[in-house]
C-alpha cells in the first residue's frame, strides 16, 4: 500500500508538471501553431501516464526501459563521444554482474561535493543498478568546467532514503535538474536513490582536461 501510495504522488507530481511545461513552451514559442490542439493532445498523453503508472507499472517499465535503451541512451552515448554533451547528463559505468564487459547508463548529473547521487528511475530492476549491487566500484564520467573527466566512486544503494526529497535537495535553484527531476518522477516507476562516494576529493581532478574514452 505505502510503494502504491509512493508510485502515485511521483507520477502524479512529474506528470502534472510535464503537462505544465508543454503548454508553457506551446505559449512562449513564436513559431508554434495557433491552435491548442498539439499541446492538448500532448498534455492529454502526458497524464495518461498516471493511471498507466499506478495500474500496470510493470509494463510502463518495459515501455519506458525499451525507449532508453534502443533510443535516447546511444544518442546521448554517442554525444559524451563527441564531446558535445547537454548540461545535466552524466554516464555511470558499471561491471556486468554475468558478462564481466563494462556498461554505460547515462544518468542526471547529482553531482554535490564529494558524492554523486543518481535516482534510478526502475528501482532494482534498472540494469545497472543490479550491476553496481553486484560490484559497487563504480566510474562516472561528468561534465567539470568546459570539460568531461571520469571518476571512480564507491555505490551504496540507499532504500530507505525518501527519492522525491533527495530530488528536491539536488535540484533547488538549478534549471536542469528541475527539469531532469520532472521527467525521472513521469518516467519512472520506482524510484531509488544511489550514493556514489569519489574515491579522491573533488580538487584532485581539476586541470587534467577532457577524458574521450
Amino acid at each position: 500500500m505505502e510503494v502504491r501510495k509512493a508510485r502515485s504522488r511521483t507520477v502524479l507530481t512529474g506528470s502534472a508538471a510535464l503537462a505544465a511545461l508543454v503548454w508553457i513552451t506551446w505559449k512562449v514559442d513564436p513559431m508554434a501553431s495557433s491552435s491548442p490542439l498539439v499541446p492538448s493532445v500532448e498534455s492529454a498523453l502526458v497524464l495518461a501516464n498516471i493511471p498507466l503508472t499506478i495500474a500496470w507499472p510493470g509494463r510502463k517499465r518495459a515501455v519506458v526501459a525499451a525507449f532508453q535503451r534502443y533510443l535516447l541512451n546511444p544518442v546521448v552515448r554517442l554525444l559524451f563521444r563527441i564531446g558535445f554533451v547537454p548540461f545535466g547528463y552524466a554516464l555511470v559505468e558499471t561491471v556486468g554482474r554475468r558478462t564481466g564487459r563494462r556498461y554505460r547508463t547515462p544518468v542526471g548529473n547529482g553531482s554535490a561535493g564529494d558524492v554523486f547521487w543518481i535516482i534510478a528511475e526502475h528501482g532494482y530492476r534498472a540494469g545497472y543498478v543490479r550491476n553496481l549491487m553486484a560490484e559497487p566500484t563504480v566510474r562516472v564520467k561528468l561534465r567539470q568546467g568546459w570539460h568531461f573527466v571520469w571518476r571512480t566512486g564507491h555505490a551504496t544503494v540507499l532504500p530507505d532514503e525518501d527519492p522525491l526529497e533527495r530530488q528536491r535537495r539536488l535540484a533547488r535553484w538549478r534549471p536542469l535538474r528541475i527539469l531532469n527531476a520532472i521527467m525521472v518522477r513521469a518516467l519512472g516507476a520506482d524510484l531509488l536513490v544511489i550514493r556514489i562516494d569519489w574515491d579522491e576529493p573533488p580538487g584532485s581532478v581539476r586541470g587534467r582536461g577532457r577524458v574521450l574514452t
